[in-house]
C-alpha cells in the first residue's frame, strides 16, 4: 500500500496521481489543476492565500452539455428576478461555500467572464446575487462558469426566492416602526418634560398631529401581522398571544385618536409604536436564528429543475413539472431519475441510499423501472415516464398524513399564555365596567389602556422569544440547528432516541479497509488500480482511493458485470475484480458476514480480497452508553445485518437494532412506539427517513456537508457533533427551567402592575415605561441563565 502525504493543493485531498502537478504544486485530480489553472489564467491565486486548501475536490466533474435546458426561456424565468434588456438579476443557491476564500472569488466573479457586472454573496444564506448584462452572456454561462471553479449552483423547482420575500416584508417593518417611534418620542418631549404647561401649550398640540401621522404606517402597515394572526386565532377560536398585542395596539391607537380630535389631550402614539418596533425585533431576533437554513423540502428539492426530452432524433430540454406519460428522457451518470420509468435503453445502476438506506447500488435490466429519486451511477440511460413526478413515490412518501405540521401549542409556555390572556381580558372588560359604572371615566379609561399594556402577554412572548432565541443561538453554536422554538420543549420531554444507520451513524463515504492474502507487488497494484479506474462501483472506487497513486498502465479492454464486478486484460493479464462468485465462481456464503469483500484474481489465480467495513463516528460507543442512562435507544437500517456483531458490541444489550428497515417499516416502528406513550426522537439523513422524521416528536436531519440535501425536519445537526446529541437534550430540559424561571418573573411583574393598573392609578405614559423595563429584566434573567446551562456545551465536555 502507499501512504500518500501529499495534499491537493486546491481541495487537500490525497494526491493519487503524482503526475497531476503545476511547479510544486500538486493535484489529486484533472479537475482541480484545471480549476487551479482558470484561477491562475485571471490573476485570483490570492483565493489560495486567504485559505488553505479552499477548494472542493473535482474528481466527480458533471457531463458536459448539462446545463443546456438554461436557454431554454421558461426555465430562464424561474430563476430570474428582474431584466429589462440591458441588466438580469440572478439570484442562486451555492451551497458548497464555506470560508472567506470562497467569498472572495465569488465576489470577482467579473473578472473571469467580463459579461457579469457585479456579484454579491450573502454568506450566512449560501446565495450568490448576481448582475449580468444580457448582450454578453447569458444565464447558462455564468452557471457554467461557477461549476468550472467548483461552485455548482443547487438549481431546485422550487427557486430561492420565498425566504427573500419574507425577510424583505420583515426588514421594511421594523424599519418603518423604528423610524416611526423614535420621532415619535422625540415630539412627544413636550408632554413628558413640560414646565407648568408652557411648552405643551405652545407646540405640543402640532407635535401631537405630527405624531398621529407618523403613527398611522405603525398602526395599518407594520402591526398588519399581529391582527392576521389574532384574526386567525379568532376564526379557529383559539386564544393565541397576539390577540393580546393587537388589543393593547388597537385600544391605545383609539384612545390616543379619541384625546386628540375629542378632547385634545395627551396621546400615545409612542407607546403604541414602541410596542410594534420592540416585538417586530423580538421576532426577526429568533427567525434570523435559523434563516440560512431551509427545513422544508418536498420531492421537488431533490430533482434536477430539468430534463432532456426525446422525441425521434431530436432533444430539448423540459421543466420537470411538464412531463407526461410515455415521454422518453435521458438520465446520464449521477444524476436523479425525476419520475417513475421504465429503462428502455442502457446499463442501470441505481444508487438509491438517499431513498432506501442501502448504501450498494441496485442492478437493473432493461424494461425494469426504476423509480423517482434513485441516482444513475454509470452510462447514459433512456427511460419512459410512467407517472408524472407528482404522482410516483416519493410524492406518496411525502404526503402522508404525518407529515403535517408540529408546533408548539401544546407546550407549557402556550397554554399558560393563553389562559393568562383569558384572565388579563377578563380583568381589563370588568376593571373598564367597574369603573363605567361609578361614573369615572378618566379612571375608566386609564384601567382599559394600562392594564392591557402593563400585563400585556408582550412580556410573556419576550420571556418565549429571548429564551428559546438564546437556547437556539447556543445550540446553533455547537452544530444544532432547531427549525423554531416549538421544538425545545419537545426535546426536553424525549424518552426514546431513534437513530438511522448509514450516513448518521456511519461516515458515508469512509471505510476501514484490510487486505488479506498474498502480498501485491508494486506491478500488481500498478494492474489493479489501473483496471479500477474504470469501475463505476463504490466498493472499487474505495479500494481505488486506499491503494494509492500508481503508475498507469494501459487498459487493453474491460467488461463491467452488473452486480458482480469488473473484469479486463491489461498488459496481456486478464484481471477479475469484484465478489468471490464473480471471481472465484464459489456460490457459497463468506465465513464471515461482518464486513463487505472485493476479491482479486489474476489469470485465474486468486491473490487475495480487501474487507471494508463501515466506519462509524468518533466517540460513538461511549455516546450510545451515555445516551442509554437517560433515553431508550433503537437503531434501524436499510442496510443489510452485516454490521450487527459490530453494533451490539458498542450499544450492549439494552438497544433495539433492526435492519432490512424500509422507508414504511421505519414509520410503523415510530407509530408504534408512541402509541406506547413514547416520546420519539428520530436522527436520519436520507429521504428514506422522512416519515419516521416527520411522524416523530423530534425529527432531526444529520448533515456532514453544506450543501447535503436533508429532509424535512424539526432540526439539523452537524454529523461531527451527533455524539454529544446527549448534551443537547439535556440542555433542552435546562432551557425549560429558564423559561419557566421567567414565566414566573412575568408574572409576579405583571400582578404587581396590575394592582395599580385596575384601579386606575396609572397613566399609559407611566405603563408604556414600565413594559420596557419588564422587558429588560427577562433579557438579563435568560442570557445568564441559558449561558450558565449551555457553559457545557461551549467547553464540549462529554
Amino acid at each position: 500500500m502507499i501512504d500518500l502525504k501529499i495534499a491537493c493543493y486546491h481541495c487537500g485531498d490525497p494526491c493519487s496521481d503524482t503526475h497531476l502537478e503545476i511547479g510544486d504544486k500538486h493535484f489529486c485530480c484533472a479537475g482541480c489543476k484545471l480549476v487551479y489553472e482558470v484561477l491562475n489564467e485571471h490573476e485570483l491565486c490570492t483565493y489560495y492565500d486567504l485559505n488553505a486548501h479552499p477548494g472542493k475536490s473535482q474528481r466527480h466533474r458533471g457531463r458536459e452539455g448539462r446545463f443546456a435546458f438554461l436557454e431554454d426561456e421558461a426555465v430562464i424565468s424561474s430563476l430570474v428576478s428582474f431584466t429589462d434588456g440591458k441588466q438580469t438579476h440572478l439570484t442562486l443557491s451555492v451551497p458548497q461555500m464555506h470560508c472567506s476564500s470562497c467569498l472572495w472569488l465569488l465576489e470577482h466573479l467579473d473578472r473571469l467572464q467580463p459579461g457579469i457586472l457585479s456579484s454579491r454573496v450573502n454568506f450566512s444564506a449560501k446565495e450568490i446575487f448576481i448582475i449580468m448584462d444580457p448582450g454578453q452572456t447569458t444565464v447558462r454561462e455564468v452557471v457554467e462558469t461557477l461549476a468550472d471553479i467548483g461552485y455548482e449552483p443547487w438549481l431546485s423547482p422550487q427557486g430561492t426566492k420565498r425566504i427573500a420575500e419574507k425577510n424583505n416584508v420583515r426588514a421594511v417593518q421594523i424599519s418603518i416602526a423604528g423610524f416611526c417611534f423614535a420621532n415619535i418620542m422625540m415630539l412627544s418631549l413636550p408632554e413628558y418634560f413640560s414646565v407648568a404647561g408652557y411648552l405643551q401649550d405652545q407646540i405640543g398640540a402640532a407635535f401631537r398631529y405630527i405624531g398621529l401621522v407618523l403613527a398611522l404606517p405603525v398602526f395599518f402597515y407594520c402591526a398588519r401581522e399581529f391582527f392576521v394572526n389574532a384574526w386567525k386565532g379568532v376564526k379557529t377560536r383559539t386564544l393565541n398571544i397576539d390577540l393580546s398585542i393587537a388589543l393593547a395596539i388597537l385600544v391605545t391607537f383609539l384612545r390616543s385618536l379619541y384625546n386628540l380630535l375629542l378632547l385634545d389631550g395627551s396621546t400615545y402614539f409612542d407607546s403604541m409604536s414602541g410596542i410594534v418596533f420592540f416585538m417586530l425585533i423580538g421576532r426577526w431576533a429568533q427567525d434570523k436564528t435559523q434563516r440560512f437554513l431551509v427545513f422544508d423540502r418536498d420531492y421537488r428539492s431533490f430533482f434536477p429543475i430539468a430534463v432532456n426530452l426525446k422525441k425521434g432524433h431530436e432533444i430539448t430540454p423540459v421543466l420537470i413539472s411538464a412531463l407526461k406519460e410515455k415521454d422518453i428522457i435521458e438520465v446520464y451518470d449521477q444524476e436523479i431519475v425525476p419520475a417513475d420509468a421504465i429503462l428502455v435503453k442502457g446499463k442501470a445502476s441505481v444508487d438509491y441510499s438517499f431513498v432506501t438506506g442501502e448504501s450498494l447500488p441496485k442492478y437493473i435490466e432493461p424494461g425494469g423501472i426504476i423509480y423517482a429519486g434513485g441516482k444513475q451511477v454509470g452510462e447514459r440511460l433512456e427511460l419512459m415516464v410512467i407517472k408524472r413526478s407528482d404522482q410516483g413515490y416519493l410524492t406518496h412518501l411525502w404526503n402522508r398524513d404525518a407529515f403535517t405540521e408540529k408546533d408548539g401549542k401544546n407546550s407549557f409556555l402556550y397554554r399558560a399564555s393563553n389562559l393568562f390572556t383569558l384572565g388579563v381580558l377578563l380583568l381589563t372588560l370588568a376593571a373598564g365596567l367597574y369603573w363605567f359604572v361609578r361614573g369615572e371615566t378618566t379612571l375608566m379609561w386609564n384601567a382599559l389602556t394600562t392594564t392591557l399594556i402593563v400585563a400585556c402577554p408582550c412580556a410573556l412572548l419576550l420571556a418565549a422569544t429571548f429564551t428559546n432565541g438564546n437556547v437556539m443561538r447556543i445550540l446553533k453554536r455547537s452544530g444544532l440547528f432547531l427549525r423554531n422554538a416549538g421544538v425545545i420543549p419537545a426535546m426536553a420531554a424525549i424518552n426514546h432516541v431513534v437513530l438511522d444507520k448509514t450516513g448518521t451513524i456511519t461516515l458515508s463515504r469512509d471505510f476501514k479497509i484490510t487486505y488479506r492474502g498474498r502480498g501485491l507487488a508494486p506491478d500488481q497494484v500498478a494492474l489493479v488500480t489501473s483496471l479500477l479506474r474504470h469501475s463505476t462501483h463504490p466498493l472499487s472506487r474505495a479500494v481505488l482511493q486506499n491503494l494509492g497513486a500508481a503508475p498507469a498502465v494501459a487498459v487493453e479492454s474491460f467488461r463491467n458485470v452488473p452486480g458482480m464486478g469488473i473484469e479486463g486484460w491489461v498488459a496481456d493479464q486478464h484481471l477479475k475484480i469484484g465478489s468471490r462468485q464473480f471471481v472465484q465462481g464459489d456460490t457459497a456464503p463468506d465465513a464471515e458476514a461482518g464486513s463487505s469483500r472485493v476479491f482479486i484474481s489474476t489469470d485465474g489465480m486468486v491473490l487475495g480480497f480487501f474487507e471494508l467495513q463501515n466506519t462509524y463516528r468518533e466517540g460513538l460507543a461511549d455516546f450510545m452508553e451515555r445516551i442509554q442512562e437517560k433515553t431508550a435507544l433503537s437503531i434501524l437500517s436499510g442496510d443489510n445485518s452485516a454490521e450487527y456483531p459490530r453494533l451490539r458490541e458498542m450499544t450492549g444489550p439494552g438497544a433495539v437494532i433492526r435492519f432490512d428497515q424500509s422507508p414504511e417499516d421505519k414509520y410503523r416502528y415510530i407509530k408504534t412506539l408512541q402509541d406506547h406513550q413514547q416520546h420519539v426522537l428520530v436522527a436520519g439523513d436520507g429521504l428514506n427517513d422522512a416519515g419516521a422524521l416527520r411522524q416523530s416528536n423530534v425529527g432531526i436531519a444529520v448533515m456532514d456537508r453544506g450543501g447535503h440535501f436533508t429532509p424535512a425536519s424539526d432540526a439539523i445537526i452537524r454529523g461531527n457533533v451527533l455524539t454529544r446529541l446527549d448534551q443537547m437534550l439535556e440542555f433542552a430540559g435546562k432551557a425549560a427551567v429558564i423559561i419557566k424561571v421567567s414565566f414566573v418573573y412575568s408574572i409576579i411583574y405583571n400582578l404587581i402592575g396590575l394592582y395599580f393598573a385596575l384601579q386606575g392609578m396609572l397613566r399609559p405614559v407611566v405603563a408604556a415605561i414600565l413594559m420596557p423595563v419588564s422587558s429588560i429584566g427577562i433579557i438579563l434573567i435568560t442570557f445568564f441563565l441559558s449561558e450558565w446551562y449551555g457553559r457545557k456545551l461551549r467547553s464540549g465536555r462529554a
